[in-house]
């Protein structure tokens, strides 16, 4: 349907501004032509009434002098006695006596097809008479209703000339669009749109679709990178559970049996904390996020400490505020603070210090340990997918290289910050940040 909002959203750019340009001028036109039409008849009749009181004026000097009247074409004048009869010696002109009245009181009087203005003078006898000056209103109908016909013409056309101006002046201008697509559609991978010379919106447009450009080449980049290192990660205990399974069916030994079986469910359990690392990193990915909401950090550090498995190192909290509210999602708050707790507990050799600080600015969560620490070269990539320290050790003790990366993506994402550095111990320090719940 013509008229539908569909229609108008599948219709192109050119015809839209067209439509709208041509609709507007013409309403502007026709609005301008009703104006002018309903101004015409009064602007003929002022000029009329402009030529009687030109032709009245000598006139009366005349008869107020005695004089004879001079012919004065197109202007008729008339000179009546008070009462309305003529005194020159012609007809009485068609006027009754109310108009008769009017003209005295200088008032205009229309009828028959004439227009009439007067004005009492006196003559030199002491008498008063009533000079008129009269003009024929023939054709005055027809050029106020053809002028009017007329303005609506020309706002027709006047609108149809602007459309046609509007549709090539759009093209004109829509051209440089036009190549700049068909060089979108012929980008070779890897390439960039060249940059207009000239300094405007379709220049600025063309640094913006390079600029995301690159970011889709870093996005799938990391797709790429980060599908090869799971599927990396997942042949290795997939690889580990074949082998051992094997070797169980093979060996009819009942003790190598359940050894292996012992083997085979600590790398099923290492394949499932893989597979839910994964599952969680995908979903913050695709911006699955929990609503944010007050979190109380205190209640939640001890209730992660009492989570630890039994043989754990020894873990202190320690806090100088009995609450500290952060904004952030109980979900995320406890992935953080169980994956810090895990990771202290594989590397710790004594105890693990869990302090919390509250300040107006921030809520800071600062996890201790007295293990071997970090390098100062790893700490900007222990946070990256997949990264370990030691591969060896990290593999030996269950590890993914997917702890880290979800505690700094859940972290970030609600605008806090997460980093690494020595802890007074010896050991690692890490300290992530939220902000306050308001």
């Amino acid at each position: 349907m013509i008229g539908s909002p569909s229609w108008w959203r599948g219709r192109s750019l050119q015809v839209r501004i067209t439509v709208l340009a041509t609709t507007i001028t013409l309403a502007c036109l026709l609005g301008l032509a009703t104006l002018a039409a309903n101004r015409l008849e009064p602007l003929l009749v002022d000029s009329v009434d402009h030529e009687l009181t030109a032709a009245l004026g000598p006139a009366t000097a005349e008869v107020s002098a005695g004089q004879p009247l001079a012919a004065r074409d197109p202007v008729a004048v008339r000179v009546l006695d008070i009462a309305g009869g003529p005194v020159d010696g012609r007809p009485a002109p068609p006027l009754d006596a109310g108009q008769v009245m009017q003209l005295k009181a200088g008032q205009p009087v229309q009828t028959g097809g004439s227009r009439w203005r007067g004005q009492v003078v006196t003559v030199p006898d002491g008498a008063q008479r009533l000079v008129l000056a009269g003009a024929g209103l023939v054709g005055f109908g027809a050029a106020v209703q053809y002028g009017a016909l007329w303005l609506v013409v020309v706002a027709l056309v006047g609108a149809v000339v602007a459309g046609l101006a509007t549709w090539l002046v759009v093209r004109f201008a829509l051209r440089p669009v036009a190549r700049m697509r068909g060089l979108v559609r012929a980008l070779p991978p890897g390439s960039r749109l060249p940059l207009p010379t000239s300094h405007d919106e379709l220049r600025a447009l063309a640094q913006e679709f390079n600029a995301l450009l690159v970011r889709q080449e870093e996005v799938s980049d990391r797709l790429r990178r980060f599908t090869g290192d799971a599927a990396h990660e997942l042949r290795s205990p997939v690889a580990s559970i074949r082998v051992q399974a094997e070797v169980a069916v093979t060996n009819p030994d009942p003790e190598l049996a359940q050894e292996t079986l012992s083997d085979i469910l600590t790398e099923a359990e290492r394949l499932s904390s893989l597979l839910d690392g994964l599952l969680s990193l995908a979903r913050s990915d695709a911006g699955e996020a929990p609503p944010a909401e007050p979190v109380e950090v205190v209640t939640e550090v001890r209730a992660a400490v009492e989570r630890l498995p039994a043989g754990a190192p020894e873990t202190r909290v320690s806090t100088a505020v009995p609450q500290a509210w952060a904004s952030a999602a109980h979900a995320e708050v406890q992935l953080v603070l169980d994956n810090l707790l895990r990771n202290a507990c594989r590397y710790a050799t004594g105890q693990i210090v869990v302090s919390v600080l509250a300040s107006r600015s921030a809520v800071r969560v600062v996890v201790d340990d007295d293990g071997p620490g970090i390098a100062p070269e790893h700490r900007t990539k222990v946070f990256d997918r997949f990264y370990r320290v030691a591969d060896d050790r990290a593999r030996a003790s269950g590890g993914t290289g997917l702890g880290l990366a979800m505690v700094a993506e859940a972290v970030r994402r609600r605008g806090g910050r997460v980093r690494v550095g020595e802890s007074p111990d010896g050991g690692a320090r890490f300290e992530v940040s939220w902000r306050p719940a308001r």
